[in-house]
C-alpha cells in the first residue's frame, strides 16, 4: 500500500480504511507538520496540535473530498485554517531559536562559521515573523514546501495573482531585513 497514489489511498480512505489514512499520514504528515510549526512561529506543541487537528479534520472531511486540488494542496489548507483559528485564539507565544537550524548546515570545526550560521537563522526567523500572516504562509509554502503558485492558491484559498503579490511583497521586505547577510 505505500506504493499506492494519492487517489488510490483517498479511496480506500473515503471507504474509511483507517491503513490508507495512516499511508496518507506517514506520507503526509512530515510537510504539515513543518509547515504548522514555521506559521505557529517556531512552536513545536502548537504545530504538533495544528497538524494534529488538521488531520482530524481530514479524516471526517475525506468523504467529501472532491479532487478539485492534489491531496497534498488540500491537507496544507487544512493546516492553514486549523493554524489560523489557534491564532485567533491565542497570544503570542516565544520563537523556538533552533526552528529554522536545519537549513544551513552547521560548518565542521569552524567556531566563527557556526556563530555566523545560527545569526544568520536568527535573522531568518525574525524577518520571517515580521510577515503578516498571508505573506509568511506562501513564502513557506513556496520556499520551503516548494508548491507551485497555484497549489499555494488553494492551499490558502486565494486566487493565484494573490499568491504571486503576496511572495512579491514577502520577498521584497526579507530581502531588506537580510540585507546584510548578502
Amino acid at each position: 500500500m505505500q506504493d499506492a497514489t494519492d487517489d488510490a489511498l483517498v479511496r480506500r480512505a473515503k471507504l474509511r480504511d483507517e491503513a490508507a489514512f495512516r499511508v496518507i499520514v506517514d506520507r503526509h504528515g512530515p510537510g504539515m507538520y513543518r509547515y504548522a510549526v514555521r506559521l505557529m512561529r517556531g512552536s513545536t506543541h502548537d504545530g504538533a496540535e495544528v497538524t494534529q487537528e488538521a488531520l482530524i479534520s481530514a479524516w471526517k472531511s475525506l468523504p467529501t473530498f472532491e479532487g478539485r486540488s492534489s491531496l497534498r494542496t488540500w491537507l496544507f489548507r487544512m493546516v492553514h485554517r486549523r493554524a489560523a483559528d489557534l491564532q485567533r485564539h491565542r497570544r503570542p507565544v516565544p520563537i523556538d531559536d533552533q526552528l529554522l537550524s536545519r537549513v544551513v548546515r552547521p560548518a565542521n570545526d569552524n567556531p566563527l562559521q557556526d556563530v555566523l550560521d545560527g545569526e544568520l537563522l536568527e535573522a531568518l526567523q525574525a524577518a520571517l515573523d515580521e510577515l503578516p500572516w498571508l505573506q509568511r504562509s506562501c513564502w513557506l509554502l513556496k520556499e520551503v514546501e516548494g508548491l507551485s503558485y497555484a497549489e499555494i492558491g488553494e492551499a490558502l484559498a486565494i486566487p493565484v495573482g494573490s499568491v504571486r503579490g503576496h511572495l512579491h511583497r514577502g520577498r521584497r521586505v526579507l530581502a531588506e531585513r537580510m540585507a546584510r547577510w548578502r
